[in-house]
């Protein structure tokens, strides 16, 4: 055997002489037993044809490697025996591998290898080279967030190929090499393999959707294993069942039933068809009323303009056009003619020749009659009567005010503000003359008048009936009055409540200053003056009596000021502005204070100093401002001739909006006691409304206009200025630019 194996060795030289010269550089390792080892059964294989398979060969390479040494190194001649490996064995390989490296020339064992190793990977079967990158069998996504694919026999880590080639890279590549259409990337190991020309053709049939064998004949002829012919031999030698002899009792049954339903006469005998063909009435079913019953939106066609007296073979004179009627006819556009044709003029109707756009005209009929689109409009029968909102008569409204009074004259100038002692009885107005009078309601008689030398803007009775006091705004000051009317001890203890005042030692830093009237001042009845930097436009007081509230005609956060009568103390309760503040208005029953600008109306908790809500009135420019006695209802009134009702509870929307002025509104309120609210506008007139107002959360407020009261002359198109209830009376005061105060009840 180890002759046999010496003359393989011998004889690999010989086998391959040209890859000993072509691979002199190839060094061997330091370590020779790794090579000797994987070498000896390749040499093997190549030397000798044995019927060993590889994975045999690798089973029993280490004996066979021990077995080569020692008879190459007799066949060296360095040791004279055969027989075991043994150290002197082992010492002369070592001298054989390093003279063969002092040397530089490859020993034979050296050149075997050298010769196979390019060969190792094209020679080895398809699962060994699954093997050679050994993470196993594991999803390779498991390592799509890592640098390696996973790990060694032992435990190191196995890392991805570096491949650092980008598109222009791989672009090259395309046009460079031929093979690129057939190369791929191996997803185990990472490196580009190329395709064979039997692996693109197997390919290319499994997507064309044939079978992957090319040897595979689909349409091989199909074996009839179960055919007419009786065989000799059964395919199945199994006894019959019972149940293919016996008589079937559920068969049994359902004959019985069918029996059954035959003698009832549920089921009937087919009868033979009648071979004759059966007509019937298309329309039969129709309508008889109907033009085309299976047209359910059948719309007739238009009928043809009857002909009149121009179309006629012998019209009146008249119809006939004259030379230039004819010459302004044929130059006029065909679509523009009143006629389609000529009338002429004819003895008699055999004279009459045939019509020549007879043919033209009945063919534009018929695309008139199926390209028109015809549409059926519907109808509908409304009563008028039906689509105004049913209201509530008015005489079922009253009481609410209906005729005019009483008259109060006295002003030069246009009377600007009113306002009614809570008591009623006593009635103040101020005017553009300077003046602030002073009525008895019930006489029309003109009791006081203060000269306060300056336009009035506004006035307000203080509405505590335990305060005899009015504050009416003039220029930049709010003037404090005590009319002394009415009893005279409510008179005298309003003196004492201003006077038990005691300023402060060090007078607080505030946007007001509160001055004392002078001697002379307060024989008119005056009593405080309340200065400010910028004119003011509005004064109106809180439902206690102890507060007041003003709006200036300034820019910026300072345009509404509240003071407090009792300490004299005045503050601005907001930081910053939303626009120019038209109206304020103090809440009757809660904390609240309202203030209109141009465009909305803002409701500020005092106590939390805080926005509640934003009112959107859809209006140009408002003008007036008034808060329902119990709170929850506000309306506006605006340049742009609107009334707007909220509903506080409802919506920031408005509720109602009501166009009855046909001008501008320049005052509104409500009455404190009846379901009434009034409006005055420059039209002159004062329209007043039923606005009753439900405690039933669920029930909209009902508003219905009851009556409009005209008695003021318009002045520089100025009409009705201020508007103002009773206090306990269904009356109404108005003041007007004509100078004069009008009472309607």
């Amino acid at each position: 055997m180890a002759g046999s194996r010496g003359a393989g060795r011998t004889a690999a030289p010989s086998v391959r002489p040209e890859k000993r010269r072509s691979e002199p550089e190839l060094e061997p390792e330091p370590e020779p037993e790794p090579p000797l080892l994987c070498t000896s059964p390749l040499s093997h294989s190549t030397g000798s044809d044995s019927g060993v398979s590889d994975s045999e060969e690798s089973v029993f390479s280490g004996l066979e490697d021990s077995g080569s040494d020692s008879s190459e190194d007799d066949d060296e001649g360095d040791e004279g025996e055969d027989g075991a490996l043994s150290d002197e064995s082992h010492s002369g390989m070592e001298k054989t591998t390093e003279e063969q490296v002092q040397d530089g020339s490859p020993g034979p064992r050296t050149e075997v290898a050298s010769a196979r190793i390019g060969d190792e990977y094209a020679e080895d079967s398809s699962d060994e080279e699954d093997i050679r990158n050994t993470v196993g069998n594991v999803p390779l996504e498991w390592y799509d967030d890592f640098p390696h694919v996973g790990y060694d026999l032992d435990g190191r880590r196995i890392y991805k190929p570096l491949r650092t080639r980008d598109e222009l890279d791989q672009f090259l590549d395309k046009m460079d090499d031929p093979d690129y259409w057939r190369t791929v990337q191996d997803p185990m190991t990472g490196q580009d393999l190329r395709l064979t020309g039997e692996q693109v053709a197997l390919v290319r049939r499994l997507q064309s959707g044939q079978f992957g064998d090319m040897g595979f004949n689909p349409y091989e002829p199909a074996v009839d294993f179960f055919s007419g012919d009786v065989m000799i031999h059964p395919v199945t030698n199994r006894p019959a069942d019972k149940r293919s002899f016996i008589p079937s009792l559920v068969e049994k049954e359902k004959v019985s039933r069918m029996v059954h339903a035959i003698k009832m006469g549920w089921i009937q005998p087919r009868r033979p068809q009648d071979p004759t063909p059966s007509f019937y009435d298309l329309w039969a079913q129709e309508d008889p009323n109907a033009v085309l019953g299976r047209h359910k939106m059948h719309v007739p066609a238009p009928k043809l303009a009857l002909p009149g007296h121009a179309e006629s073979y012998n019209p009146p004179p008249e119809y006939l056009l004259s030379e230039e009627e004819r010459l302004a006819w044929e130059q006029q556009e065909p679509g523009e003619r009143k006629l389609s044709f000529l009338p002429r003029k004819f003895p008699s109707l055999r004279a009459v020749p045939a019509y020549g756009r007879f043919i033209q005209e009945r063919f534009e009929r018929c695309l008139d009659l199926y390209l028109c689109p015809r549409q059926r409009k519907m109808r509908v029968n409304v009563d008028p009567e039906d689509l105004i909102p049913k209201l509530p008569r008015p005489r079922d409204l009253q009481p609410f005010p209906t005729c005019q009074a009483l008259v109060y004259r006295g002003h030069s100038d246009l009377v600007r503000c009113l306002s009614v002692s809570p008591g009623g009885q006593w009635l103040v107005s101020g005017s553009d003359d300077g003046s602030l009078r002073f009525w008895e309601v019930a006489t029309a008689r003109c009791v006081r008048t203060v000269p306060v030398g300056g336009v009035v803007k506004s006035v307000a009775w203080n509405p505590s009936p335990a305060v005899c006091l009015v504050a009416a705004a003039v220029e930049d000051s709010v003037l404090l009055l005590n009319p002394a009317l009415g009893d005279r001890l409510v008179a005298g203890s309003t003196d004492q409540l201003l006077s038990a005042f005691v300023p402060p030692e060090e007078p607080p830093l505030q946007p007001a200053r509160w001055l004392e009237a002078s001697e002379e001042e307060r024989q008119v009845g005056l009593r405080l003056r309340v200065c400010h930097s910028k004119p003011v436009t509005q004064v109106t007081w809180h439902g206690r009596g102890d507060y007041l509230a003003v709006v200036l005609a300034t820019q910026g956060h300072t345009q509404v000021l509240i003071h407090q009568l009792s300490r004299r103390r005045s503050q601005s309760p907001f930081r910053r502005s939303h626009g120019q503040v038209q109206r304020v208005a103090f809440h009757p029953a809660r904390p609240f204070l309202l203030v209109a600008s141009q465009r909305s109306v803002r409701l500020y908790h005092l106590l939390r100093q805080e926005l509640t809500k934003k009112l959107m009135p859809n209006c140009k420019w408002v003008s007036s401002l008034a808060v329902h006695p119990a709170g929850d209802n506000v309306i506006c009134g605006s340049y742009d001739s609107k009334l707007v009702w909220f509903d506080l509870d409802l919506s920031t929307k408005p509720y109602r909006m009501l166009r009855h002025h046909k001008k501008a509104l320049r005052a509104v309120a409500f009455h404190p006691r009846y379901p009434l609210f009034a409006s005055g506008s420059d039209d002159g007139s004062v329209i007043v409304c039923h606005g009753m107002v439900y405690n039933d959360l669920l029930q909209n407020p009902l508003l219905v206009p009851v009556k409009v009261l005209k008695g003021h002359a318009l002045t520089r198109d100025l009409g009705v200025l201020d508007v103002i209830f009773h206090p306990t009376q269904p009356w109404v005061f108005s003041s007007g630019a004509d100078g004069t105060i009008r009472l309607f009840t």
